[in-house]
This record gives structure tokens, C-alpha cells and sequence, in this order.
């Protein structure tokens, strides 16, 4: 997609209630992270409208034929709603593009058909799981009937507004629940649209909806509501601990948490094309300049290797482009705000005092405008108690430790917090297998970082990296409950 101007992209400053756009007191400036202009202000949504929302959810639920369709009708109007998610891939991409850290090419070649096809994805179970009948004496019939839980609240990070976002609507709307909604107050805009185009689709009003606002007052209120019957969230393991308890303290309503990762890639001096492992390492920690939650940032490789594999990764940082999200050359995206630009040096800077040598990168990048840019950064000469290997940076920031042996590799690649990815670069399958059974990590990836375009194996971490399954067909269960029956043949005989 071509270049655009910012200037020109209008955006609804609006929650979306009971199918419409519902107007609010203006309370947050929301800037742009390419170059910190200030292009929006939104309105917080507080404990009453958060009420609203849940209440009209709740109505929709009860009322509308969401819910008790047939199934296959309820996918139709999925599929539906994917068609016009393609079809309005240049409004979409632009709104994801303008205020997130989203480069407008991948905004339109990745991140809005792979919203559009997790809708679609999702939309084929509707009428695939509905159940089981159990194993029981001849004289009774034992059923375990699948029922949806009614509103689900979800919380959606900024890293991906509109491709995080449906990892939540999907399964849950599939399932046939009502959904309330609240992006991050940072890249609040483009799930907006998302909504609107559910309507069109023929979702009935009330069946998805957005409060905007922030974590303390709209996210708070949203996961505490009484009729809030399951709760999903992708963030920080910070907040999400904080959320289970607000659960907790709410009525123990369940949860899915995909939260924060120190990810390991585990490089073995016989992996096959090392050329090609220095790319794949570099990809995983540069992509959305590492604001991804599974980016590999922990680099652990054979001392044999570690020269020819840190060259080739610097040299793929260095010919990175870091540019405006509506630029379409720009390979490194911006960092979502001055503040965590400011963070991430700060762990650099401190890792550096603790012993680390800058192998290459470090620093704030310049570039047209205020925007907040962080070079791609390589350290090395850290230890397990180094500041940047035992937190998370959520930036474009490697860390470089050395092994001799497969035992001591699996050592470096444990972390007392996360587990939420992890990679595995060999050409011996044996080993490949010993170090997955030896990973404390939800996912393992063996000669490649990354997930494919498809949503078929869920994603989830262990330890403090989250709890629960997005995507695949666990993501889908989780969003129904399980209510189990049983009959007795005699009675009335």
C-alpha cells in the first residue's frame, strides 16, 4: 500500500454501545509514536458507562437470537463479517497504521487479513463442538451439554490493536457470547471500526461493544462487573496478576492471560545455515522493533558459533529502516511512546554498568519528527543476573550468552519468571526433542521463530507468562462452559 498523510485519517473519538457510537468527555490526548504528534483525544469510560456496556452486552445475550441461532447462522454472519474486513483493508490499515507502531505495509498485507481470516477460522467452530454424550449404564443418558459463559470482558494490548483484539472477539463471539471490549487507550481507534463493520455484518447491536479508557478506571471497572462472566486479557504479567485478583475479588470468575515472555533462541553450532538462523534471530527480535510479547530476546549459542551468528544479526540490524508507520520503506518500526523508549535505555544503560559490552546498536535513533525510535542492540558478556536478561525489555534488544554443552544451554535457557516461547535452532532431531522436553516454555519452536498464518496451535505460556490458551481450538472451549447431564430411561416407564 502506498504512503499516506496522517493529517487526513479521521477517527471516531467514541466508545460503541448497543451498536452505535456513544459520545464522551474528552480526557486523554493520544499521540502518534512515528512522531509524537498529539492527533486524537478519547473519553474514559467510567464505572457507570462501563455498566452500560455490560448491561446492554447482558440484554443482547439474553434477548438476541446470537446465542440460540442455528449455528451455521451464526458463522455466516462471521464469514460475512471477514469479507468486509478485507474489503475495507486501506481504512483499516491506515487507522492501525497511523497510531500504532504498525508499518502501514504490514498493517495491509498482514495484520487485517489475518484479523479478517481469525474471524473466519473461529466462525467454522460455531457449529463443529457442541458437546458430548457420555459412557453410562443402558438404563440413563449421560450428556455433557456446551453452553456459552454470556459476556465476556476483554482487555487488548497496542502492540497488535486489531489482530489481538479478534484473538478475543472470535472464539468468544463463535461460542455465542456477548463481548465488551477495551482497547489499549494508546491505538484505541481502529477496533472501532472493527465494530462497526460486526453491525453491517449482521451481528446484532449489543453483541460487541468498546468502552475506551484506561487500565485503573475502564479496565478495572470492566473485569470487577458482576455480569462480566469470564475474563481475557494479553499484557503484562503485572497486570495480569493484578487482574486474577480482581477476579478473584469479583465472583472467581475465570480467566485467560497471555502476559510477558523473556523468550530463549537456543542456537546449536550444527544448525543448518547459519546465514540463514542469524536472519531468523534478527527477525524475532526486530519485528514491531520487539514489541511483541514472544520475541526471541535472549540469544544462547555454542561458543563456537557466537561470532559468524552475532555478525550476521548485526548485519541485518544495520540495514534496517527506521521510518513513520505511513512510510512504506520503513523496515523498524517506531517504539510505542517516548516514555518506554526512555525505559529501554535505561536497561540498557544498566546492564552496560553491570558488565555488558554493546555489540552493536544502543541509543535513541534520530528520525524526522519527535518520534520515539530505539536502535537495534546487541549485548553481550551478560550474565543470568544481568538487568536485560532477567526483565522484560519489550524493545529491539538482544542479549548474547555463550554455551559449551547441551546441558549447560538448557541452564542459561530456563528463566525463574517466564515461559512463554522459546526456539531450538539443530540439525539433530534427538537433541531438537531433548531440549523441548526439557523447556519450561508454552511454546516451542525448532528451526524457525514465529507462528505461521494459521490459528491452529494455541498460544500460551507457563510460569508468569500467562495462563490459559489463545488461539487454536482451546481458545474456542475456553469460551463456553460445561454443564453435564443426566437421565434416567426408567422413570415414567
Amino acid at each position: 500500500m502506498d504512503s499516506f498523510d496522517p493529517a487526513l485519517v479521521a477517527v471516531r473519538s467514541a466508545h460503541f454501545i448497543g451498536g452505535r457510537y456513544v459520545a464522551g468527555a474528552a480526557a486523554l490526548d493520544v499521540a502518534r509514536p512515528s512522531d509524537g504528534v498529539v492527533y486524537a483525544d478519547l473519553p474514559i469510560a467510567d464505572a457507570e458507562l462501563v455498566d452500560r456496556a455490560v448491561e446492554d452486552a447482558w440484554h443482547a445475550f439474553k434477548t438476541s437470537d446470537w446465542a440460540r441461532c442455528a449455528p451455521r447462522e451464526r458463522a455466516r454472519v462471521m464469514r460475512r463479517w471477514a469479507e468486509l474486513i478485507e474489503a475495507d483493508v486501506e481504512t483499516l490499515a491506515r487507522l492501525e497504521s497511523v497510531g500504532s507502531t504498525r508499518p502501514i505495509r504490514d498493517a495491509a498485507q498482514w495484520d487485517v487479513p489475518f484479523t479478517a481470516e481469525g474471524i473466519r477460522f473461529y466462525s467454522e467452530f460455531a457449529d463443529k463442538v457442541g458437546g458430548e454424550v457420555a459412557a453410562t449404564r443402558p438404563d440413563h443418558l449421560g450428556m455433557i451439554v456446551a453452553e456459552p459463559y454470556g459476556v465476556i470482558g476483554a482487555i487488548a494490548p497496542w502492540n497488535f490493536p486489531l489482530v489481538m483484539a479478534s484473538w478475543k472477539i472470535a472464539p468468544a463471539l463463535a461460542a455465542g457470547n456477548a463481548v465488551v471490549l477495551k482497547p489499549s487507550e494508546l491505538t484505541p481507534f481502529s477496533t472501532l471500526r472493527l465494530a462497526e463493520l460486526a453491525i453491517e455484518a449482521g451481528v446484532p447491536a449489543g453483541i460487541f461493544n468498546v468502552v475506551q479508557g484506561d487500565g485503573r478506571t475502564t479496565g478495572d471497572a470492566l473485569v470487577r462487573h458482576p455480569k462480566i462472566a469470564k475474563v481475557t486479557f494479553t499484557g503484562s504479567s503485572k497486570t495480569g496478576a493484578a487482574i486474577m485478583s480482581a477476579c478473584a475479588e469479583t465472583g472467581t470468575k475465570p480467566c485467560t492471560l497471555e502476559l510477558g515472555g523473556k523468550s530463549p533462541q537456543i542456537v546449536f553450532a550444527d544448525a543448518p545455515d547459519l546465514d540463514l538462523v542469524a536472519r531468523r534471530v534478527a527477525g524475532a527480535i526486530t519485528g514491531n522493533a520487539g514489541q511483541v510479547c514472544v520475541a526471541g530476546s535472549r540469544l544462547i549459542v555454542e561458543r563456537s558459533a557466537a561470532p559468524r551468528l552475532i555478525d550476521g544479526i548485526g548485519a541485518v540490524f544495520q540495514a534496517l529502516k527506521a521510518g513513520h508507520t505511513w512510510a512504506p520503506g520503513t523496515t523498524l518500526s517506531p517504539i510505542i511512546s517516548a516514555g518506554q523508549a526512555q525505559r529501554i535505555d535505561g536497561i540498557v544503560a544498566r546492564t552496560v554498568q553491570q558488565g555488558a559490552q554493546i555489540a552493536t546498536g544502543g541509543g535513541r535513533i534520530a528520525v524526522e519528527g519527535e518520534g520515539a525510535f530505539y536502535a537495534p542492540t546487541i549485548l553481550t558478556d551478560v550474565t543470568t543476573e544481568s538487568e536485560a536478561v532477567r526483565e522484560e525489555v519489550f524493545g529491539p534488544v538482544l542479549t548474547v550468552q555463550t554455551f559449551d554443552d547441551e546441558d549447560e544451554a538448557l541452564a542459561l535457557a530456563s528463566h525463574e519468571k517466564y515461559g512463554l516461547a522459546s526456539g531450538v535452532h539443530t540439525s539433530d532431531l534427538s537433541r531438537a526433542l531433548r531440549a523441548m522436553r526439557s523447556l519450561e516454555a508454552g511454546t516451542v519452536w525448532i528451526n524457525r521463530y514465529g507462528r505461521t498464518s494459521d490459528f491452529v496451535i494455541p498460544t500460551g505460556g507457563y510460569k508468569q507468562s500467562g495462563l490459559g490458551k489463545d488461539l487454536g481450538r482451546h481458545a474456542f472451549e475456553a469460551n463456553l462452559r460445561f454443564k453435564s447431564v443426566l437421565i434416567d430411561l426408567n422413570q415414567g416407564a
